[in-house]
């Protein structure tokens, strides 16, 4: 069994995708434990020395902060936290991002300045190894205090409440620990505060965006030089001179791509007939590589986060300091997420523009890219289908930071709204996907009609194994399944690290 060692060790995307990947169990390092044991010491003792008020860990919460709870009644005012916190609705968030919630609500808590028992972090890490993920809802969470809602649905679990994915099935948390012989954790001072403070939520998603939104970077160039090469378009534009001399980085690299796709292909050397191609495919390093541009800042921006203690207060042991402050606030993922989803909903766009040239019976294509056009529909449809995603992106693309709305008796006047912006980023990549998809559905099938020219090696050989599953059409079938088994071809591909995050 391999481990993955919780250190202060910065986590990246790299990192993350191979744990997940390799479904990598987790475990602490001796200095993590150490950081952690050290700073719940201390906040033992400051509690036994000073009887002052301190936000959270002998207080109430948010506009009850002025309220002094008696220590007597600190494990119950943790325990209330969490159970009346846990108040989220709508669809259930995917098990894949539980899964990361847990890793980065670990990852944070392992710093030594959030003030929990080590039992309640291993207890965290004992649901991740086992694959038994609390159930948790999209909706929920403002984006400031943390991501409370969602994070009090994660950590409920640990008191031997609320609800788990087990073996795929929903069930009561008591049934499992009673199958697993494990007891509910007993929460100490600060602790509930600091596992719902924190922004694991928005990370989560953030992260698994990401992660999609890279691999489909890449895969937009793919598909892009495929559609090219379909359309029977210029290689000139992809030139080196021509991005030397406007060097934005992602620019560069999509052209560079493209070359290298294009080096050997026999359609792209055929004499022209046309000066010039459509911007959406003379303008793919340009469009492209501002997306490129765009992930490479929103990346760096999650990396910071994912390596930083969100929760509140936070606690400095060596300099005997506990400090309440606001680092569970979200408005740097919020706008992140903003720029993401407009960022890749511009992939769709361009995307689904070469799609509908395919299919206009230009360049010596048929019209529909079907042979016998009129009989049959041929690819008519499948544009309106990307063409509605496209659509429907833009509206998933408006800004969610923008927003803010008053909240706990006015003491939380402003929010970022980083946590609906992050499931808007999560379903805008699935549908960018989609479209990215069809994209090659059609690409491919606009392939078939330059034979015998063949396009390049490389791109020969992946459409050979994207002929696996989908085969030409020849004239109309049940369209749906071809597009559901390219999406699936999509979602199976592995694409190299040094492809994805270079």
């Amino acid at each position: 069994m391999i481990y993955h060692n919780i250190s202060k060790n910065t986590l990246t995307l790299s990192i993350i995708n191979n744990i997940i990947t390799n479904d990598l169990k987790l475990e602490l390092s001796e200095e993590a434990k150490a950081h952690i044991l050290k700073c719940r010491t201390f906040l033992d003792h400051k509690m036994e020395e000073d009887e002052k008020p301190i936000y959270g860990i002998n207080t109430g919460f948010g506009s009850l902060y002025n309220v002094k709870i008696d220590h007597n009644n600190l494990t119950k005012l943790q325990e209330n936290l969490m159970r009346s916190h846990a108040c989220g609705t709508g669809d259930y968030v995917p098990q894949d991002i539980v899964k990361l919630m847990l890793l980065l609500k670990i990852q944070s808590l392992s710093y030594g300045n959030s003030g929990v028992q080590l039992e309640t972090v291993q207890r965290l890490i004992a649901f991740y190894n086992a694959h038994i993920f609390p159930v948790v809802y999209t909706q929920g969470s403002l984006g400031a205090s943390g991501d409370l809602a969602p994070l009090a649905h994660l950590s409920l679990p640990l008191i031997g409440e609320g609800e788990v994915w087990y073996d795929n099935e929903i069930v009561k948390t008591k049934t499992v620990y009673k199958r697993l012989g494990w007891t509910p954790i007993t929460l100490k001072s600060k602790e509930g505060l600091a596992l719902l403070n924190g922004t694991q939520f928005m990370s989560a998603y953030g992260v698994y965006t990401l992660l999609k939104s890279h691999k489909l970077s890449y895969l937009a160039d793919v598909f892009g030089a495929l559609s090219l090469d379909a359309y029977d378009g210029r290689i000139e534009p992809f030139n080196a001179l021509v991005h030397e001399v406007r060097p934005h980085n992602g620019q560069i690299k999509t052209a560079q791509n493209i070359r290298e796709l294009l080096h050997d292909s026999a359609i792209v050397r055929q004499e022209k007939q046309h000066v010039q191609d459509p911007y959406s495919f003379r303008c793919i390093p340009q469009v492209h590589g501002a997306t490129k541009d765009a992930l490479d800042f929103v990346t760096k921006t999650f990396t910071t986060e994912i390596n930083a203690v969100t929760d509140n207060p936070n606690i400095f042991v060596n300099e005997d300091e506990i400090i309440s402050g606001g680092n569970f606030h979200g408005q740097p993922l919020a706008l992140a997420f903003d720029y993401l989803k407009i960022a890749m909903s511009e992939l769709g766009n361009i995307s689904e523009r070469r799609t509908y040239q395919l299919i206009s019976g230009l360049r010596g294509l048929p019209a529909f890219l079907v042979e016998n056009p009129g009989l049959n529909s041929g690819f008519m449809i499948p544009q309106y289908t990307a063409a509605s995603i496209v659509s429907s992106n833009k509206q998933l693309a408006t800004p969610a930071s923008i927003d803010s709305i008053v909240s706990s008796n006015g003491q939380e006047d402003h929010v970022s709204m980083g946590a609906n912006a992050a499931v808007q980023a999560y379903n805008l990549v699935h549908n960018v996907e989609r479209i990215l998809a069809i994209e090659l559905y059609n690409a491919a099938q606009a392939l078939y009609f330059r034979k015998p020219l063949q396009t390049s090696t490389f791109l020969v050989t992946f459409l050979e194994a994207y002929r696996d599953e989908v085969t030409i059409v020849h004239e109309d079938r049940f369209m749906h399944e071809d597009i559901k088994n390219t999406i699936r071809f999509i979602q199976n591909l592995h694409v190299d690290n040094e492809l994805v995050f270079s």
